[in-house]
C-alpha cells in the first residue's frame, strides 16, 4: 500500500533501517502512505507562495501573507530540522462527489467535510508517531497538520508520495486525489540524501482544469483562490460575488469537480478510516432543512464537523445561493423568512435567492416592504440591483 513511496527514496545504510521501522509503524498507527524529505528539498515552493501571495491570488485568507516567511521553508518554521516525516490519510469515497449536483433541492458538501474533522484525527496519530520516533532513536519533534504554516504538498511530492496536478493538488498512483497530509519535524537525519520526489504524471491531461466551474485556474498548476467556490464557500466572510453565485450550483461547503474528475482516480479506493466515512445525513441534505438552522441548531448538528468552524451565518449564505438556484419555487418561502434575519450577509443573499424564483410582481412587493429599511449598504445593494 505505501510502497510506491517508498520506493521514491534511495534508502542509505545508515538512515534505512531508521525509516523503514518508522514506516512501519506509521503503517500500524492507519496512516495509508509515508515518504521522507529534507527540508531543502522544496526550496523554490517559498518562490512560488510569494508570487501567489503578491498576486493577490490568495483573496482574505490574510493569514498566508502574515505567515508567508514561516512558511516559505521548513528552516523558517523551525531551523534545527534535519528530515521531515510526510504521512497520507485516505480519504477516498466509495460515491460518486459529483453524483448530487444535478438534484437541485438538495446540497452537496466535499467529500472531505462529511464526517469528523481530519486535523483532529491525523494530529492524534501524528503524536503517537513522533512520542515513539523520540522514545526509539531520540532527537526533538515537532508535528504538523495543516493549521501550522507548512507546505505540506510540495513535501509531500519531495517525499515520493505523489505530485502536484494541474490543480495544484497532491496526486498519488494509489490513492488518486483523496490523500490528508501531515507532518513530522526531526532533527534526525532520516532522508539519506536527497529524495528524487515523484515525476508529473498528468501529461495533456487538461481534466481538472476544464472541469472547474468558476475557471479558477489561470494557467496548469496556477490557482487562483478568489474565483474557487471551495474559497467562496469556505474562507471568503463576506458577500459571495454576483459573477459565481450561478455557477456554485448547490455546492454549500468545498467543491470537489478537479479532484473528482482525475483520471488516477481509477487506482483510488474508499477509506477505512469510520471516522471519514460520509454521514448519511450529509449525503445529499435537503436544502429546506438546512436554510432554517439557528446558530444553536446549527452548532449541534455540525459538531465535530469541520463545517462548524464557518459559522452559521457563512453556511445560511452559501444555502440561500443554493435555493437560488435551485428553480425551486417552493423554496422561496424559506429564503423569505431570512429577509429579516440579524446577519446582513444572510439577508443579502435571501433577496438574491428570491429575485431567481419569485415572479416579479411579488418580489417587488416584498421589495416594498423591507428594502425601505434596510440599513446595511451591501443589502440595500441586493435589493436595488436584484
Amino acid at each position: 500500500m505505501a510502497r510506491a513511496a517508498w520506493r521514491e527514496i534511495a534508502p542509505s545504510e545508515t538512515a534505512g533501517p531508521v525509516r523503514s521501522a518508522i514506516r512501519d509503524r506509521a503503517l500500524t498507527l492507519g496512516f495509508d502512505g509515508v515518504g521522507f524529505a529534507r527540508p531543502e528539498a522544496v526550496a523554490d515552493a517559498g518562490e512560488r507562495l510569494a508570487a501567489f501571495v503578491a498576486e493577490g491570488r490568495h483573496g482574505d485568507m490574510g493569514w498566508m501573507a502574515e505567515t508567508l516567511e514561516r512558511r516559505s521553508h521548513p528552516h523558517a518554521l523551525w531551523p534545527e530540522a534535519r528530515s521531515v516525516v510526510v504521512l497520507a490519510v485516505n480519504y477516498g469515497p466509495d460515491f460518486d462527489p459529483l453524483r448530487t449536483l444535478g438534484q437541485r433541492d438538495r446540497a452537496t458538501v466535499s467529500v472531505y467535510a462529511r464526517n469528523r474533522d481530519y486535523h483532529d484525527l491525523i494530529k492524534g496519530r501524528l503524536k503517537q508517531l513522533a512520542g515513539w520516533m523520540h522514545g526509539r532513536f531520540g532527537g526533538e519533534v515537532k508535528v504538523f497538520v495543516d493549521t501550522a504554516p507548512v507546505m505540506e504538498k510540495p513535501l509531500a511530492a519531495a517525499a515520493g508520495l505523489g505530485w502536484q496536478g494541474k490543480h495544484t493538488n497532491l496526486v498519488s498512483r494509489d490513492f488518486g486525489s483523496w490523500l490528508f497530509l501531515g507532518a513530522v519535524f526531526t532533527t534526525l537525519d532520516l532522508a539519506g540524501g536527497d529524495a528524487e520526489g515523484h515525476p508529473d504524471l498528468c501529461g495533456s491531461c487538461r481534466a481538472c482544469l476544464d472541469v472547474c466551474p468558476t475557471d479558477a485556474f489561470p494557467a496548469p498548476y496556477q490557482l487562483d483562490a478568489r474565483r474557487c467556490i471551495s474559497y467562496l464557500t469556505i474562507e471568503h466572510k463576506g458577500h459571495i460575488p454576483l459573477e459565481f453565485r450561478a455557477a456554485m450550483g448547490n455546492r454549500i461547503y468545498g467543491c470537489d469537480d478537479c479532484l473528482a474528475v482525475c483520471p488516477w482516480n481509477k487506482f483510488a479506493r474508499s477509506t477505512r478510516e469510520e471516522k471519514l466515512r460520509g454521514r448519511e445525513d450529509l449525503a445529499a441534505p435537503m436544502l429546506a432543512d438546512l436554510v432554517g438552522l439557528g446558530d444553536a441548531a446549527f452548532r449541534s448538528h455540525f459538531s465535530g464537523s469541520p463545517i462548524k468552524r464557518i459559522g452559521r451565518d457563512r453556511l445560511i449564505r452559501n444555502v440561500l445561493i443554493a435555493i437560488g438556484n435551485s428553480g425551486k419555487r417552493d423554496l422561496a418561502i424559506h429564503a423569505e423568512r431570512l429577509l429579516a434575519d440579524p446577519a446582513p450577509v444572510v439577508r443579502a443573499m435571501a433577496v438574491w435567492a428570491l429575485s431567481r424564483l419569485l415572479p416579479p410582481e411579488r418580489f417587488a412587493a416584498l421589495g416594498g416592504r423591507y428594502a425601505a429599511r434596510e440599513t446595511d449598504p451591501d443589502v440595500a445593494a441586493e435589493w436595488r440591483h436584484a
